[in-house]
């Protein structure tokens, strides 16, 4: 059969493919983010199962390449058949254009697009039809730009996925998808932060050098086009290896369980990645992960959260003081790692304000946070619970009316406002924070005047924090405590900033220069903020909403979670440094216990001041949860997987005591039963209470 002989288009692509892949992983196996070593089996692994996901993944990807192969044909531009075919296109082309359709139903720019592409079919097929003479030519250049199509597929992603995997250290997971949704942003990023004329110029250009190979190779093929029944037979063949493709490919993606995570990374194919990622951004936890009866989930956790009943987290928590009602304002740094301060033996210097502010501040500096990304730092902060599995509760249809820090600082006569540098409509902040009471001030809430620099994140730190203090003077003249929630920008790519605002040049797009600047801009807003009546009544919380990076050589390297973590306010909080082990959830609890409030409590975020407190902190990915606690990792995986850690603290003789941020991982052979059970019941209750609707305000 011609579809499958060395000549055939499907033949060349499959091998481009595979060939393609193989550099992707030689590339990925010594990329610097690729923090491992691999034995000989791994290696094996790695390129012999890859081989194979990656043949199977492409009989499923080439769907399209098939039907157009199929319709390649010089019988039906016979008479009668070719002139009924150009009638019955015209027809539809009219229709679409001139009558209501189940387009014009759907709105948008699908009508646009859909009339568009009749009228291409119908304008090519009629070239084929009434100039015959020129037909061979016609196809030629028709079938050259459909091959260029598929050959740019196959290049665009592989150095697509080069890049994610430069950013995440993984293949591409529910965060690719999430990039595919906000494609406006996710594209002003990469067209600030590479260099993109001559990045998609030798993409263009390697594309057209494969097109021309496969093409010159697969002539006798177009000339020579299959009978129709050698086309039946194609078909038949094809649609056997579509099946058995979609049996094998899920059968290969669970054979990689292996223990070094880049290893199960390397050896997937990143289309069947994204495919999944796609199909399952949310997880059913009772479904995926190990489980108790409710009953029992729900009596475990009664042990760190003492006063709960049933099958819920309400307790009260009751201060022996009368309420302290400063305002508060709350600020979540993108992308803050522990380790750009000083005290975390960074000697770049870097964060010179934020080094100089924590020395006066209540510093936490064992504090993790609970996840990877943005929304997960913003979930922790406001709704204090553990991190959900696959999609955040920020980003979720039902997140609105929710038991949250804003709901208990509303009840205090608080006025609530989030302050985004950006387009709240990002990352679905807007919905989140609106359907929760907050009032929201974004980059639309921006005059021209107020802005004096913005890349594609939004306004840079500094007109944000400016903006941030005309509305905080505003509130104050109404009498009534404000809790104002700001999430900076700056601090990602592509880097950019102002100039001349440190010595660290913009053009040079460097996270460093991201993370000096967040410093400046922070600076300069207490030198401002300093200056206002209300200062002397304000709670400053700051802290980071997630780590720079998330990748290691294990599920969830501890060092990728530490964040700094401070609560300012002089003559009323106290400075000094607690090294006690404890979750970004429970930032704003503590606070509350400082301000002396009473109230009925659903957090799982705990004072941890308290006496009640048990140490413990959550860490996790979209799939992977962990519990921190007594020295162990304990983590949870679909399906059903449980694996635990030991602990060990690789000391570092420029740090003080309290201060590690380095562990070695080491598997447990013989499970702590007890602390399985313990993170089990965590995410499970918590999951429950999400699903039933019982974490309302």
């Amino acid at each position: 059969m011609d579809y499958f002989k060395k000549y055939s288009p499907f033949v060349n692509l499959l091998l481009l493919f595979i060939i393609v892949n193989v550099v992707l992983r030689i590339v990925l196996l010594f990329h610097p983010i690729t923090q491992s070593s691999f034995g000989i089996l791994e290696i094996v692994k790695i390129f012999g199962f890859g081989f194979l996901s990656d043949v199977f993944v492409f009989v499923v990807a080439s769907a399209f390449l098939w039907l157009y192969l199929l319709f390649l044909s010089n019988s039906k531009y016979e008479k009668p058949w070719g002139y009924v075919i150009f009638g019955s296109l015209l027809s539809l082309l009219i229709y679409v254009s001139f009558f209501n359709t189940i387009l014009n139903e759907y709105g948008g720019s699908l009508p646009e697009v859909g009339i568009s592409f009749i009228a291409l079919k119908t304008f090519l097929f009629g070239l084929l039809l009434f100039l015959p003479n020129y037909r061979k030519q016609i196809r030629l250049v028709l079938y050259c730009i459909a091959i260029f199509i598929f050959v740019l597929v196959i290049v665009q992603n592989a150095i697509s996925e080069f890049f994610f995997w430069n950013e995440f250290g993984v293949r591409y997971n529910f965060i690719a998808v999430d990039y595919l949704i906000y494609t406006n942003t996710v594209i002003g990023n990469i067209m600030e932060s590479y260099p993109v004329v001559p990045l998609f110029t030798g993409i263009g250009l390697l594309t057209a050098l494969f097109t021309y190979f496969i093409v010159i190779h697969t002539k006798p093929f177009l000339y020579n086009l299959p009978s129709f029944s050698d086309k039946i037979k194609g078909l038949i063949t094809y649609v056997i290896l579509f099946i058995i493709s979609l049996l094998v490919i899920p059968f290969l993606a669970e054979q990689e369980k292996s223990s070094n995570v880049f290893t199960n990374e390397l050896q997937a194919d990143g289309l069947y990645k994204f495919y999944v990622a796609f199909m399952t951004n949310e997880l059913d936890y009772h479904k995926f992960y190990e489980t108790l009866p409710d009953a029992e989930a729900f009596a475990i956790l009664k042990n760190q959260l003492p006063g709960i009943s049933n099958q819920t987290t309400l307790r009260t928590i009751k201060s022996d003081s009368a309420a302290i009602r400063k305002n508060v304002v709350l600020i979540t740094i993108e992308s803050y790692s522990a380790e750009y301060l000083k005290e975390f033996a960074n000697e770049k210097k870097l964060t010179p304000f934020l080094d100089s502010i924590a020395k006066e501040s209540l510093q936490f500096t064992n504090l993790y946070a609970v996840g990877n990304r943005t929304v997960r730092g913003l979930e922790a902060v406001t709704l204090c619970l553990p991190p959900s599995a696959a999609e955040s509760v920020v980003k979720r249809t039902d997140n609105k009316e929710k038991f949250s820090t804003g709901s208990i600082f509303k009840q205090k006569g608080y006025t609530l406002k989030y302050m985004y540098g950006g387009d709240a409509y990002f990352d679905n902040m807007g919905d989140f924070f609106g359907g929760n009471g907050y009032d929201i001030i974004d980059k639309k809430s921006f005059a021209p005047e107020e802005i004096s620099f913005s890349n594609i994140w939004g306004v840079c730190d500094e007109d944000m924090y400016t903006k941030a203090i005309k509305v905080m003077n505003s509130e104050a003249k109404k009498k009534k405590p404000f809790f104002n929630h700001i999430m900076t920008v700056s601090n990602h790519r592509p880097f950019t900033y102002p100039e001349g605002k440190i010595d660290i040049s913009p053009k040079i797009k460097s996270r460093d220069g991201g993370v000096k600047y967040t410093d400046y801009a922070l600076k300069q807003f207490f030198a401002m903020a300093s200056k206002q009546s209300w200062f002397k009544n304000t709670v400053f919380v700051i802290l980071a909403d997630h780590c720079a990076s998330s990748s290691g050589k294990t599920e969830l390297p501890m060092d990728k979670y530490h964040i700094p973590a401070m609560i300012y306010a002089p003559g009323f909080i106290t400075a000094k440094e607690d090294t006690i082990l404890m979750s970004q959830i429970d930032i704003m609890p503590t606070l509350f216990g400082l301000l002396n409030f009473s109230y009925q409590s659903k957090f799982y975020g705990q004072d941890v001041f308290s006496p009640e407190y048990k140490p413990r902190a959550f860490i996790a990915t979209y799939q992977d949860l962990g519990l921190i606690k007594d020295d162990v990792l304990t983590i949870i995986s679909p399906v059903k997987k449980v694996k635990q850690f030991q602990l060990i603290s690789l000391p570092n003789p420029k740090l003080k005591r309290g201060f590690n941020l380095f562990y070695e991982e080491k598997p447990m052979t013989k499970m702590r039963e007890d602390l399985v059970n313990e993170t089990i019941s965590y995410y499970q209750t918590s999951a429950y209470l999400l699903k039933n609707k019982k974490y309302q305000k």
